[in-house]
């Protein structure tokens, strides 16, 4: 209670001192008198950091309201379990993607396993994945001529069944096999009239976040943010996001509303926005139930956001949940910010130009003297950033918030300001998260980085040449705000020169029992990662195998086993630490022995809490991240040279 009392005193002084920073900005510092231009770009400065700070505050009134929404499911007897349909929906992605998640979902367990109705919903109307479902034993829905996108197959699969649940899942997205029996519960809470309970969006592979700036060690993943803090602030205010998947939906709710809507890129977050315009509650879980592919090429990141960035402002234009008089006043505010927030992206470029517009072309976006500017900013900006430490249960700081909007900015500004005119997008995009052993990013989409960068460091020498003693303490701001957009600018350079994906399968952290059987002998250990092309084994005794040596492996939990052939790529001896006599460390390509150890091996490696982070690692400062990029980009770059070098001499 100490600490929250604590974390809500951060909250409150940083929105009191930020209104009145904010009302001294709009009323005491645009330049009227300086000319059109800079007017105008103070007006443009001013209304982007009422854009932050409205947007921020909002969050942490959320944050502070949250404490006592989390609720209890009870625990209904099992005969109360009511038939779910599950909804696997697809278009175009492959067989064996569709494969691991289709697999997971004939695990899912259930009071009465012949209550669950899963269905694939094919977009593509593929014979392939026809197939693939008669394999699994479940159904298949496959509309002829759908031209309504991922809502239409939905709605297609609504008239062909009626069960009184519906979990939905992506076609990439593998549920845990308690995914049913921890979300069903929650639609027997008593007077709750829950139309839909959300779990995050979790992932197991690196995105490009952590794998572009060799960060998979040190941040969680970019969407764990929204999905295991923001959207489950929402409950405070029953604003809670649907995200298409991982999630179960009252049936009778759907129909109320007319089905999954149609006239949006992003049907999911309307079809929770109307389902709370008719009343009915969407819960967001925090306990991770689900795990999925995050996009691995820049490309394909970017039309993503793009996609959500228009989807919400068509749902938005659509439902106009900001006059809503069937919402609260809060859930009228928490849409404001939702549409606000896709602005913030034009906020950020405004707020790297700012300085550069002041440093480079004598341009006063701001009317006030050195002393007066830090009597008003210096407390609002040091409040923020420790209250920013208190919103975010250590998943996101301050700084990395900077670091990503900075990196998407430049190609949001556009497409956000074109969908808020009426020029709309009405195509919906599948996202491609087929991973490949290629680059993921090109240095095309270093273009206006690059050009950001060459202002600032321009604008940064320009003002500090001839400036001494008060002269530089007076410059002091604007050299502040230069060198922190000039840090974040570099994270965006190191960002959009990619990483070689030499893998195309990840490896995931797992400690299981396994035995390595080979014609030297048999030995037991435990696996260090397991990945669906290979396993990483420490083994008690050592077991004399080379590289290319055949042998086989019997991997077992409590409640999966598989049978593997596998193939040594590398092994040496190690201290074995619980017996303090040698071990050694193996690692092989392993393939399953046969269909039944196939569906075992996949849900050994899923069925499970992924190993990424889950939190911000605290320790680690902008000097070492830097660093570590370059070490690993020289590592690269030799690796590479020498590979190339290698291939020459071959031919």
């Amino acid at each position: 209670m100490a600490a929250e009392k604590k974390r809500n005193i951060w909250f409150l002084l940083t929105i009191f001192f930020s209104a009145v920073y904010l009302l001294w900005r709009i009323f005491f510092t645009i330049p009227w008198n300086a000319g059109f231009l800079q007017a105008a770009g103070g007006i443009l400065l001013v209304m982007a950091e009422a854009v932050t700070f409205l947007g921020t505050a909002e969050l942490m009134i959320s944050r502070i309201k949250s404490n006592g929404c989390e609720l209890s499911p009870p625990e209904p007897a099992p005969e109360q379990f009511p038939d779910v349909d599950v909804f696997i929906a697809t278009h175009n992605e492959p067989e064996s993607l569709l494969y691991k998640t289709i697999n997971a979902c004939t695990f899912l367990e259930y009071p009465d396993a012949g209550r669950v109705h899963i269905y694939v919903c094919d977009d593509g109307n593929r014979k392939e994945i026809r197939e693939l479902a008669e394999h699994f034993g479940v159904g298949y829905l496959g509309p002829a001529d759908n031209r309504q996108a991922k809502s239409g197959n939905y709605n297609y699969a609504l008239a062909h069944t009626d069960s009184p649940l519906i979990a939905t899942f992506d076609a990439d997205m593998i549920p845990r096999r308690e995914f049913l029996v921890k979300t069903v519960p929650y639609f027997f809470i008593p007077e709750k009239k829950m139309g839909l309970v959300q779990t995050p969006q979790s992932f197991y592979n690196q995105d490009l976040f952590q794998f572009n700036l060799f960060s998979e060690k040190d941040i969680p993943n970019e969407q764990d943010f929204f999905s295991r803090e923001i959207n489950v602030m929402r409950n405070a205010s029953n604003t809670a996001v649907y995200t298409g998947s991982n999630t179960v939906i009252l049936r009778a709710a759907l129909e109320e509303i007319g089905g999954f809507p149609c006239d949006t890129v992003t049907e999911d977050f309307e079809t929770s926005l109307r389902l709370q315009k008719a009343g009915y509650i969407t819960y967001a879980s925090s306990e991770v139930l689900a795990a999925g592919l995050s996009t691995t090429t820049v490309s394909a990141m970017i039309r993503q956001r793009i996609r959500w960035a228009r989807g919400v402002i068509q749902s938005i234009q659509n439902t106009h949940p900001v006059f809503s008089k069937e919402l609260t006043a809060a859930a009228r505010l928490s849409y404001l910010n939702s549409y606000l927030y896709w602005w913030s992206f034009l906020c950020r470029i405004i707020f790297v130009l700012a300085p550069v517009l002041y440093a480079l072309a004598g341009l006063q976006l701001v009317e006030c003297g050195f002393w007066e500017l830090l009597v008003f900013w210096l407390p609002a900006h040091l409040c923020g950033r420790t209250a920013m430490e208190y919103l975010s249960t250590n998943i996101r700081n301050l700084r990395w918030n900077q670091i990503i909007d900075t990196i998407l900015a430049p190609y949001l500004v556009i497409p956000v300001f074109l969908e808020s005119v009426g020029i709309h997008r009405k195509k919906f995009q599948v996202t491609d998260k087929r991973k490949k052993k290629e680059k993921t990013a090109s240095a095309r989409y270093l273009i206006p980085h690059g050009v950001l960068i060459i202002l600032t460091l321009a604008a940064f020498f320009r003002f500090i040449k001839g400036k001494y003693g008060t002269a530089l303490l007076y410059s002091s701001v604007i050299l502040f705000w230069l060198g922190y957009n000039l840090t974040s600018l570099l994270y965006a350079v190191f960002f959009m020169l990619g990483r070689e994906s030499r893998r195309i399968s990840d490896r995931i952290g797992a400690e299981v029992q396994a035995e390595v059987q080979s014609v030297k002998g048999c030995r037991r250990g435990k696996t260090a990662d397991v990945s669906e092309e290979g396993i990483a084994i420490r083994l008690s005794d050592p077991l004399p195998v080379r590289k290319g040596e055949k042998f086989r492996i019997f991997v077992s939990t409590e409640r999966y086993k598989a049978v593997l052939n596998g193939v040594c790529v590398y092994a040496r001896e190690e201290h074995n630490a619980e017996s303090g006599k040698k071990g050694q460390f193996v690692a092989a390509s392993a393939v399953p022995e046969d269909e039944t150890s196939r569906r075992q091996w996949l849900q050994i490696i899923h069925d499970r809490r992924h190993s990424l982070p889950r939190e911000i690692d605290p320790w680690m400062t902008v000097y070492d991240e830097v660093c570590r990029n370059i070490r690993m980009r020289r590592a690269e770059w030799k690796y590479r040279r020498n590979k190339g070098e290698e291939d020459k001499r071959k031919v």
